[in-house]
């Protein structure tokens, strides 16, 4: 459930039970003697998805389907005591400081293994290069889930790239609660620059991809590298969640609205043709509809290549949640859905502007007369996806193509293999 951090964190514990001689599938089947659901607990309705999905399987248990049913992830880790008051059907509930004895290993180390099996299809792979975070955002509970920022030793990851590249992975997407961040608990300096340098090196890695970055004390020599090596995508994903300078301080995320129009002009300026990806939060406590108007300004003004609108989720023992709740949940998704509403013809019009050019796509899968494929400026899952008619032509999945734009909506493009 959840984040693609938790499903690296499900890669890692599948290969352990692999090794410890189970089979391991990353889906819900009938014929399995256990299901083990690592659980997401950022936010009110990921946390709802994941209690519902405990649920269904612990009556899949009462009807005799499966024999047991184990609960791990941030869910438990947070709410441990309550789950087990609450699920006493459970045949086990463990936080991340128990994963040693769940897993009959008192070495295992969540974020050092060096072992696991893609969840993912084979030509990309999600690394996590650090674990939890040194930010203090009001709003956000993953500190208080996950701990301090632990960085993953850049001999580590520069070993698990090369052997996931071996296995035929050709996309790296990197990620971090704040990739930027990466290094400082090593050796108190910001080693992303480095890591990006030995990881473009890697043999046959083609895209490597940026997501999570922090926008306070942006770390611009990153950019440089984008520049100089080709197989680093053009593409960032940076959430600022707001520009209001009222919100931003309220939410403990320092900056203000210059600061952010400055940095998202820098980035066009040092990489041309950067896709910038962001997300806001709207509805927070102290928002009024004057610091919104601002927010539906910003978006408009910065006219950014791929956004997410996320609505407030207060979450206990988080500072902003003495704040209350005060904006309607139908207040927040009319904001919500505002914001949308302006980027969905954003995104509409810069996809028009590709129509009639040649772009390199990655073939992701194929659903029904078409095939599923990815440029250089998207994420898989969250962003645009490229159709292409699978009576055309015979694709491979995983592979790159030359993809001529013939049409394009807002959040697709479609068009022909040349």
């Amino acid at each position: 459930m959840g984040c693609s951090k938790n499903s690296v964190d499900s890669e890692v514990i599948a290969a352990k039970l692999k090794s410890q001689g189970n089979s391991v599938l990353f889906e819900s089947v009938q014929n399995t003697d256990y299901v083990i659901i690592n659980t997401c607990g950022f936010i009110g309705d990921a946390k709802e998805e994941s209690i519902n999905e405990i649920l269904i399987h612990l009556e899949r248990k009462k009807a005799g389907d499966v024999k047991k049913v184990f609960v791990i992830g941030c869910l438990s880790e947070r709410y441990k005591d309550e789950l087990i008051e609450s699920l006493p059907e459970a045949d086990g509930i463990y936080g991340f400081k128990d994963l040693n004895h769940f897993l009959n290993d008192p070495q295992f180390d969540l974020l050092q293994s060096p072992d696991r099996i893609l969840s993912t299809p084979s030509h990309y792979a999600y690394m996590k290069v650090s674990e939890g975070c040194d930010r203090e955002c009001s709003y956000c509970a993953i500190p208080l889930i996950r701990g301090k920022q632990i960085s993953k030793p850049i001999d580590l990851l520069v070993s698990e790239a090369q052997k996931l590249a071996s296995q035929g992975v050709k996309e790296l997407i990197l990620i971090a609660q704040d990739l930027t961040y990466y290094g400082i608990d090593i050796n108190g300096k910001r080693d992303l620059e480095l890591l990006l340098r030995r990881l473009a090196s890697t043999e046959g890695l083609e895209w490597i991809r940026l997501h999570y970055a922090y926008p306070i004390g942006f770390p611009y020599e990153i950019l440089d590298v984008m520049n100089e090596y080709s197989n680093i995508c053009k593409y960032i994903d940076i959430p600022l969640q707001h520009v209001s300078y009222q919100i931003l301080q309220s939410m403990r995320r320092g900056g203000n609205s210059a600061q952010n129009y400055k940095l998202i002009e820098t980035m066009r300026n040092k990489v041309p043709g950067i896709a910038i990806r962001t997300s806001l939060i709207t509805g927070y406590p102290t928002e009024t509809k004057k610091e919104h108007k601002e927010l539906v300004q910003f978006v408009k003004d910065m006219r950014f290549e791929r956004l997410g609108v996320f609505t407030y989720s207060p979450e206990e023992n988080t500072p902003a949640f003495p704040l209350g709740d005060p904006v309607s949940q139908k207040e927040k998704n009319r904001r919500q859905e505002e914001l949308l509403s302006v980027q969905n013809e954003i995104a509409y019009l810069q996809n028009q502007e590709k129509i009639g050019s040649v772009m390199r796509v990655l073939i992701d899968d194929l659903d029904g007369d078409f095939y599923i494929g990815r440029t250089e400026f998207d994420s898989p899952e969250v962003d645009n996806i490229v159709l292409i008619d699978k009576n055309e032509k015979p694709l491979e999945i995983g592979t790159f193509q030359p993809v001529y734009i013939e049409d394009a909506g807002a959040y697709e493009l479609i068009g022909k293999v040349i």
